[in-house]
């Protein structure tokens, strides 16, 4: 009987920690079935110190949030719906806790002392807390904080939560199927494809008309050849004053230019090639002799007047420009 009590001392140590390790396993077995019926799981102050509290054999991923709208937090709601498909695609894959990790949503209305315990002035803040006992056990009792800088989608926490959970499961994220997104993209395919079946009859002839493409192409090159790609990458005025209270139209020297020396540029550059279609073309083909000569000497005309018009233009961006044209001498 003397015995009896020093038996006891040794054996009510390895008694106690049995006790711990049965109290961290129920507690872990308790939140796992919860988070199997709904995760992340929604949690009060009372129930995040049961979570949270040493020791535990096991993760807890806690975001504290603040979603009622008289905080103002965009990013709390923002963040919510990632949190939740997060928090539901890890519980779906992991429906016999392998990984020892719960997940836990901590709103401000709900867990207004535990913000203020932690000393927390902003939200959200995502908490990883990790093992204090067993394989898994982190080096220091200290929660890790994830960083909300970037974009904000589950599987950039899933990548974080993963980097700091080695050697356990990760179940992939998977997102709800958008039935309602289907239908309406099928609806407006079908729509689509219904109008181009009725209008195609119409819009063949057009695309295939030689015409059509010559003039594309045609006001493709004269915006290109007057500088308008120029004005895009440069930010080049509109216009600029002369210096004496008037407005200078065109810019000195080939690398400058206004915006409306280019729109004048190519108005001159279009004139010039309708005139050089109308000789090439129309003019021939007219049947009567006397408007066939005027055809040609009225687009003569033009062909001149323009041309001289711009080797004047020329010689304004270029003082040293030695060609010129009457009547713009």
């Amino acid at each position: 009987m003397r015995w009896f009590p020093l038996l006891l001392s040794f054996a009510l140590p390895f008694g106690s920690l049995a006790a711990k390790k049965s109290s961290t396993a129920d507690r872990f077995s308790e939140f796992h079935v919860k988070s199997q019926a709904s995760s992340p799981l929604k949690l009060a102050d009372s129930s995040y110190k049961k979570l949270t509290s040493a020791p535990r054999d096991y993760s807890v991923a806690v975001l504290l949030t603040a979603l009622d709208a008289r905080f103002g937090c965009q990013l709390c709601t923002d963040f919510q719906p990632e949190w939740d498909v997060l928090g539901k695609s890890w519980a779906k894959g992991d429906k016999n806790g392998e990984s020892r990790l719960i997940f836990g949503t901590l709103d401000f209305a709900n867990g207004r002392d535990t913000f203020i315990s932690l000393g927390l002035q902003s939200a959200p803040v995502l908490l990883l807390f990790q093992p204090t006992t067993g394989p898994h056990a982190g080096a220091g009792p200290e929660p890790i904080r994830y960083d909300f800088s970037g974009p904000q989608t589950a599987e950039n926490v899933h990548e974080w939560l993963a980097r700091h959970l080695p050697d356990r499961p990760h179940p992939a994220v998977s997102r709800p199927i958008n039935y309602i997104a289907w239908i309406v993209s099928t609806v407006l395919v079908l729509f689509f494809a219904a109008v181009g079946y009725n209008i195609w009859p119409y819009v063949l002839p057009v695309i295939q008309n030689r015409n059509v493409w010559a003039g594309l192409s045609l006001i493709g090159i004269l915006l290109f050849t007057s500088g308008q790609m120029f004005n895009r990458i440069r930010k080049v005025p509109y216009v600029a004053g002369d210096g004496r209270g008037g407005i200078s139209y065109f810019a000195g020297g080939f690398q400058n230019q206004y915006g409306l020396e280019t729109q004048i540029v190519a108005f001159m550059y279009g004139v010039l090639s309708f005139a050089t279609i109308s000789l090439a073309i129309k003019a021939p083909r007219t049947r009567d002799p006397k408007m066939q000569q005027l055809a040609v000497i009225v687009w003569g005309s033009v062909l001149v007047l323009m041309y001289s018009f711009l080797l004047s233009v020329f010689r304004v961006k270029n003082g040293g420009y030695p060609f010129k044209l009457p009547p713009f001498m």
